[in-house]
């Protein structure tokens, strides 16, 4: 993802907002139910190879919108150091603005593996140019890179 939702810092969860179907689409890929427990939902993608991590640390911006946040006004996790560590195979990138940012802070030629970089539409409520079931499908994609 770009960087949580009010209502995800708030909880100090990822994926907090109550209509986000990003674990729902986690469960799809694990093969499981939906899991109302968050951490056994944590221990689940965990278990899978699967690591949650957004690309901004910091930003600023109104609301939970990443269309909101301002230009320049943020400050980038240290991805090149987690791939540099962790050496994934494929990058999801949960919506475009997420995958915009990497693709504008991480040089991935410099990295030791070269990962997959594949963009998902966002599982925000807020984006509604498709339908769950589509959704769906193109996350289910993920399935054929998990180990």
């Amino acid at each position: 993802g770009t960087f949580p939702s009010e209502e995800s810092l708030k909880q100090n969860r990822y994926y907090a907002h109550l209509r986000n179907l990003f674990w729902e689409m986690m469960a799809a890929l694990c093969g499981t139910g939906t899991i109302d427990d968050y951490e056994k939902r944590c221990d689940l993608v965990k278990g899978e190879g699967i690591a949650i991590w957004d690309v901004l640390n910091f930003c600023e911006r109104e609301g939970s919108s990443d269309g909101r946040i301002r230009r320049g006004h943020f400050i980038f996790n240290d991805i090149a150091g987690f791939l540099s560590e962790y050496q994934a195979k494929a990058i999801f990138f949960n919506g475009t603005k997420a995958a915009a940012l990497f693709k504008m802070y991480v040089k991935t030629a410099t990295l030791p593996l070269q990962p997959l970089l594949v963009t998902l539409p966002s599982t925000s409520p807020a984006h509604a140019a498709l339908s769950k079931q589509q959704k769906l499908e193109r996350w289910l994609e993920v399935k054929k890179y998990l180990t």
